[in-house]
């Protein structure tokens, strides 16, 4: 399933009669990616005069407070360069007569203030084209990778939950990859034409956390200077992601649940009431039910969440994942910039190994950090930090763990590599005879004899490496 048509790379010229007064509509172009950049009536000559080339559409935003016709021509001239929108941003029957009855000519859309998002995403897809760029639907550059049975079984959860709209709970470490999840479930969802929002609750500083949410009216709080539409209203008829949700303070759990029970809300500084016709995914790395019972987080909010949880697998959880995910990484990094990178097997083997505490994060920080360090080039595993190898690790692959095979280390010699860093043989030999001799002594109870025949050894020369390495039986 794809997401629908829009342009790469939009970049929008925002008309107004000062910056103040398009904040919103600038908010939430950035949020649909259309990269603002704000003119005001009086420097727009000057800006067509210096080239508008690098804009693919214009935004006029007009809200009573000029006359449009003392920029009639300038305007005229806009709208022959770039399909351009108007937004008439006062009340209905106020502001400019031609205007207002929709007889001004040349505009490719028109919308009354206050613009919902989807409304603006709306119009934004059915700008035209421009002539050198072919209509494409723009892939997802993040989605869920691994065929091991956990991620097997997320994918089922998913496909059963998304075509529903009840409130779904994501659990998992941290870079586990539970946005991702969530986006899956919007894309797989009837609401994937609709706007997803998401919204990281321990980003945000508890005192701003209402405001994000719920938006603010002008002059609602010092700072406020204009009027702000919150997550809430941004995912209209979508879904919004609370990701972090096990951060959020008492007081704001409080009036997010009053939205869940309710699907009404209003902004600060406003007693107008809005609906909100808003699926909710959460996220969280916390064990909630702890949380309870330390009183950090409300029993009632838990359950609203919790209609349907789905637990994400830590990375080494499922190493057989590990491949594929650097090679979906791999592809979508070389599709920005055009360097790839390839890995030996043994390189391979040594990151499946690894436990990855930061999880797909983590693997994604140490792929982006070897490009950089040797880029188009065939990373061995001395390429790799020394806390992925360790300094005297045998590796042993996944395969190797699910079939129990149990190598020796001689197994091992062939695939050792010099590199131009030189090594300590004498050091590296002892250490190694250091190693297995205290294996052997523990696999035989300490049974100096047996020890021996296990490395095949006399034991007189086992007990004079004992003497030698200090090591000691009992």
């Amino acid at each position: 399933m794809t997401e629908n048509p829009a342009r790469q790379e939009q970049r929008m010229l925002v008309i107004g009669a000062g910056q103040d007064g398009v904040r919103a509509v600038m908010d939430m172009l950035g949020f649909l990616k259309s990269r603002p950049s704000f003119v005001s009536f009086d420097d727009l000559t000057e800006a067509m005069a210096g080239g508008i080339n690098g804009y693919t559409a214009a935004c006029l935003v007009s809200d009573g407070s000029v006359d449009l016709g003392d920029y009639a021509e300038v305007i005229t001239a806009l709208k022959t360069q770039l399909p351009t929108l108007l937004i008439l941003d006062y009340p209905r029957g106020e502001g400019d007569a031609e205007l207002r009855h929709g007889q001004a000519e040349g505009f490719t859309g028109r919308m009354h203030a206050p613009v919902a998002l989807n409304q603006l995403r709306f119009e934004l897809e059915r700008l035209p084209q421009p002539a050198n760029e072919p209509d494409r639907r723009p892939k997802p550059r993040h989605v869920l990778v691994g065929q091991s049975l956990a991620m097997r079984r997320v994918r089922q959860l998913i496909e059963r939950v998304a075509g529903t709209d009840a409130s779904v709970l994501i659990l998992g470490e941290s870079g586990t990859g539970k946005e991702l999840v969530a986006r899956e479930i919007h894309r797989q969802s009837k609401r994937a034409n609709a706007a997803f929002v998401p919204l990281n609750c321990g980003a945000i500083p508890r005192d701003l956390l209402e405001s994000e949410l719920f938006g603010h009216e002008k002059g609602a709080f010092t700072g406020a200077i204009t009027a702000r539409p919150g997550r809430f209203e941004m995912a209209e008829g979508g879904t919004l992601f609370l990701d972090e949700i096990g951060d959020m303070s008492l007081d704001m759990q409080v009036k997010v649940l009053r939205v869940l029970q309710e699907q009404t809300f209003e902004r600060v500084g406003s007693n107008k009431t809005l609906t909100a016709d808003v699926r909710i995914l959460a996220a969280t790395h916390r064990d909630l039910e702890q949380e309870i019972a330390a009183g950090r987080f409300r029993e009632d909010l838990f359950y609203r969440l919790n209609v349907f949880p789905i637990e994400v697998p830590p990375l080494r959880a499922r190493p057989e994942d590990i491949e594929p995910i650097i090679g979906a990484l791999l592809s979508r990094l070389e599709a920005d910039d055009g360097i790839s990178l390839d890995f030996t097997d043994q390189a391979l083997d040594a990151l499946s190994a690894h436990p990855w505490p930061g999880n797909v994060r983590e693997l994604g920080n140490i792929v982006e950090r070897l490009r950089i360090l040797y880029p188009d080039q065939r990373i061995d595993i001395d390429y790799l930090p020394s806390r992925i190898v360790g300094e005297d690790k045998v590796v042993v692959t996944p395969d190797d763990r699910e079939r129990g095979i149990e190598r020796s280390p001689g197994d091992y010699i062939n695939n050792i590599r010099l590199t131009h860093a030189g090594v300590d043989l004498r050091a590296l030999v002892a250490r190694l005879e250091i190693r297995l001799i205290s294996q052997a002594l523990e696999l035989n109870d300490g049974v100096v004899a047996r020890a021996a025949k296990t490395l095949g050894l006399r034991r007189t020369t086992l007990v004079e490496k004992l003497r030698k390495y200090d090591i000691r039986t009992d």
